[in-house]
């Protein structure tokens, strides 16, 4: 018999979502009904936590014993390794899709689908990890280990909006994980804000940003995204999501850094 989403619990909630978002393996202290990865984008900030927090003390603690520039390699690597680079393969197909599938929907559908990577998915990967990385190396230590949990959960917070603005562009039965998220409620939208925005908001003030600067930037980054997502297909795949997510969070790296480089921090 089939569980519905309202006879679950919230902890069963919280529990898909580090086992849907991570590769660590919650999935053997205790799986959850299989109605609750319906709502795993609501508590998809909560997993920034965990991988925003191991990059920022990699990056911290790393970066007293080891070149700079290595520990930022090493804390990229270890959030690959934390989440299955599961949002750099929906960047990769975001590319491959959107880069390759011209102005034709279903096209455009079908190249993500595709498990093989394109020229654009390589270039764009590539690109997208040089940009991380440098950014990350540009700008001190101290700074970064902060920045990164405030990017992630932050980014991950707004990229979030997708699902209430815009369908999903496939049926349950043609997603990648057999499963369609659900439009979340006006109780979950401020638990998402609960769990996303501290971290960013500790940070700005913490290094005297300004935060008009620190979260208008990003959210034209994600809106520019959204109307390219909306022209080409009229609604969001999960790869839209994840490649979402790590552009936004990208768009704060190259603001802070931009801002170390005018006005060393």
């Amino acid at each position: 018999m089939q569980t519905n989403i309202d006879q679950t619990h919230w902890y069963d909630r919280i529990w898909a979502a580090f086992i849907f978002f991570t590769r660590l393996p919650f999935w053997r202290l205790h799986e959850p009904p299989k109605a609750c990865y319906q709502t795993v984008v609501e508590h998809w900030p909560l997993t920034g936590w965990l991988t925003g927090g191991a990059m920022g003390l990699i990056i911290y603690f790393g970066s007293l014993v080891l070149p700079y520039s290595v520990t930022v390699l090493l804390a990229i690597a270890v959030r690959l390794l934390i989440t299955g680079a599961l949002h750099e393969d929906g960047l990769a197909d975001f590319f491959d899709g959107f880069g390759g599938g011209g102005n034709k929907r279903q096209r455009i559908l079908d190249i993500m689908k595709d498990s093989r990577i394109g020229t654009y998915g390589v270039l764009g990967l590539i690109f997208y990890e040089l940009l991380l990385a440098a950014t990350l190396i540009s700008i001190p230590a101290y700074c970064a280990a902060f920045m990164v949990l405030a990017a992630d959960t932050f980014s991950k917070m707004v990229t979030s909006q997708l699902i209430l603005m815009m369908p999903y562009a496939r049926n349950e039965e043609e997603a990648k994980a057999k499963t369609v998220y659900r439009k979340f409620n006006a109780w979950a939208g401020v638990s998402l804000a609960i769990q996303g925005l501290p971290a960013m908001l500790f940070f700005i003030w913490m290094m005297g940003l300004d935060w008009q600067v620190m979260i208008f930037i990003p959210a034209i980054t994600f809106y520019m995204l959204y109307l390219l997502i909306w022209r080409k297909i009229h609604g969001y795949t999960g790869d839209c999501c994840g490649a979402v997510c790590l552009l936004v969070e990208l768009t704060v790296y190259l603001v802070v850094s931009a801002i170390n480089y005018m006005n060393p921090l």
